[in-house]
Order: structure tokens, then sequence, then C-alpha cells
């Protein structure tokens, strides 16, 4: 079950990583486009180590696993209660953050081979 936790969290940064890398910069309106590009690759990688660490998760990759769900959840929450977001885009990301949070919370509490 700690492995499927992986296994959700790869499929949710991977995708998401790939797209923003392929994405035309001037849909984001991000300038310099490298930053765009940099930050992409590094969603990318963070969703193909939350896949590696599936088949063998270690005490250290649930603590990354579960710091990373966390702050991302602290960054993207506030971000959403902000009065200028859209309504579908705000519960949008209030959903995203929610399910990163029992994601977090499922790593942390879910017994699995750890060493």
């Amino acid at each position: 079950m700690l492995s499927a936790v992986f296994v959700v969290n790869a499929l949710l940064f991977l995708p998401l990583g790939l797209l923003l890398y392929f994405l035309p910069g001037s849909l984001l309106a991000v300038n310099p486009l490298w930053l765009l590009r940099v930050a992409a690759a590094l969603v990318a990688a963070w969703g193909v180590q939350l896949l590696a660490g599936a088949w063998r998760p270690s005490a250290q990759a649930v603590t990354g696993l579960a710091a990373g769900n966390l702050l991302l959840v602290a960054t993207l929450i506030p971000a959403a209660l902000r009065t200028g977001m859209g309504g579908a885009l705000q519960a949008g990301v209030l959903g995203l953050s929610g399910v990163l949070l029992l994601l977090a919370v499922l790593a942390l509490l879910l017994p699995g081979r750890r060493g």
C-alpha cells in the first residue's frame, strides 16, 4: 500500500513536469523561458524519483515524500485562499492540496518495508 502512495504521487508530478516543460512559455507569461524549463525538469525528476522509490520504499524516501507534499500544501493553500483567484481554480488548487496532504499522511502512517 505504501508503494501505491509513491505511484500516485509520481502520477501527479511526472505528467505535470512534462506538461510544463513542453508548454509554450507565452501561455504562462514566464520570462526568461529557461526558468520554466528548469522548474519543469525538477518537477519531472521528482516524479521519476517517486516512481523509483515505489519499488523499495525506505525511511528516507518516505520522509522526503511527506516533507515535499507538506511543503507544497503549505505553499498552495495560502495562494488558493487569496481573493483574486477564480472559483473553479480555487477549488482545484484546494482539492490538489487535500490530495497531497492525504498522500503525505498515508505515507507516514502506512506500514511498509523501511530500512
